[in-house]
């Protein structure tokens, strides 16, 4: 989203522009919720208008993948170690050393964890918690399957009673999509697999719908159940802080743990930039741990309603449930009755009025003076 390709490019404008070259920009067409079963619109949501006149460049879709390859060369394959689980950590007064699976030792000023919903560090720091099954289930397919509204819609959110269905234009000739329903947490693919599963489950909705899981391969379909967990309302203790999913993991309706993973970074960075080089060392210490503190209070409220709102949108759009009309008298004189349930009217309201303001908040950011990099060296020599 626009706020967070934002803070990407306060940090680094040439790591921000590979990064938009490689992305789909999908913010200027038109996104919004539709009825599942006509394909007719129900609410739009202008993700381009906001961003525009906050000089913010437009919300786009990215591979996560390809994100994470382009930060890693960024930032540097000498420094970055992957495949190296963090199982443990041991702080004393001037330093923190983790420890990973395979036994090596790594020292540190900080330690942040930043290792997911399941994260280790947050464990070791607050004892194990269990994670809190939503009800919803994700199945997700890309397809080469290229829909005739592609130049037009961006992202499309297809609603119906327990269930709803999102696709979007993922560039290169490729649609993604994500279908939830409610389900039981299962451990074992179902019986005759995933595709004819959600054949079954999506057979009666538009054709759009079915022709996207129609054209998608077994292969190419994955599925995870949908967790999160309680906010809490510290996110560290000592010179250990926790970042992203690790903090505050999100349902993924709205599309924001990840960019609020990245606000939460430049927060990190504009209070740890602020630790004073000089002093002593007991002085130092107290500096990193009251920066580190600082950071979470400052993230915990916009997070906090990003995280409510995630949940309440899993609630409202499961309340969707199309009107039904019924024909009644002669064939030659037909008239049609809506039936327009009760449970949805609440749904009805988030979806059409509350949601787009919501979309208009979090484009705006979380409040930060964002500066460029090259802005930040401009001043460096100038004191």
């Amino acid at each position: 989203m626009s706020s967070a390709l934002a803070v990407l490019e306060a940090i680094d404008e040439n790591v921000a522009k590979q990064i938009m070259a490689a992305g789909c920009v999908t913010g200027n067409r038109t996104n919004g919720f539709v009825d599942g079963v006509s394909g007719e619109w129900f609410t739009k949501f202008d993700l381009s208008s906001p961003a525009v006149s906050r000089g913010l460049p437009i919300t786009q879709v990215i591979c996560r993948m390809e994100l994470q390859d382009i930060l890693v060369n960024a930032v540097g394959l000498d420094i970055v170690r992957n495949n190296s689980e963090v199982v443990d950590f041991i702080e004393e007064p001037s330093k923190v050393t983790v420890i990973l699976e395979d036994g090596r030792q790594y020292h540190g000023d900080v330690l942040v964890g930043a290792d997911g919903i399941w994260s280790n560090v947050r464990k070791k720091l607050f004892g194990r918690r269990e994670a809190k099954y939503s009800n919803d289930t994700c199945y997700s397919g890309i397809t080469k399957l290229i829909p005739p509204y592609i130049a037009s819609v961006g992202y499309r959110v297809f609603l119906g009673l327990n269930q709803y269905f999102a696709a979007l234009d993922i560039g290169n000739g490729n649609m993604q999509w994500f279908a939830f329903h409610k389900q039981p947490p299962m451990s074992t693919d179902p019986p005759g697999g995933k595709k004819k599963l959600l054949e079954e489950k999506f057979g009666k909705w538009c054709d759009e719908v079915i022709a996207l899981i129609q054209e998608t391969p077994e292969s190419m379909i994955l599925q995870r159940e949908i967790y999160d967990r309680d906010m809490i309302c510290s996110w560290g203790i000592g010179r250990v802080a926790l970042l992203g999913d690790a903090a505050h993991p999100l349902q993924p309706n709205l599309g924001q743990g990840g960019c609020m993973a990245i606000e939460d970074c430049y927060q990190l960075i504009d209070e740890l930039d602020q630790v004073p080089n000089t002093g002593t060392d007991a002085q130092i210490s107290d500096a990193i741990c009251l920066a580190l503190r600082q950071y979470a209070k400052k993230r915990i409220r916009r997070v906090g309603i990003v995280h409510a709102a995630t949940r309440m949108a899993s609630k409202m759009l499961a309340m969707y449930q199309p009107c039904t009309q019924l024909k009644t008298g002669t064939l030659a004189h037909l008239s049609s009755l809506q039936i327009t349930y009760p449970a949805f009217r609440m749904g009805q309201a988030f979806l059409q009025f509350l949601l787009p303001k919501f979309m208009t908040w979090m484009i705006a950011g979380h409040g930060l003076s964002l500066k460029s990099q090259r802005e930040r060296e401009r001043e460096a020599k100038q004191t």
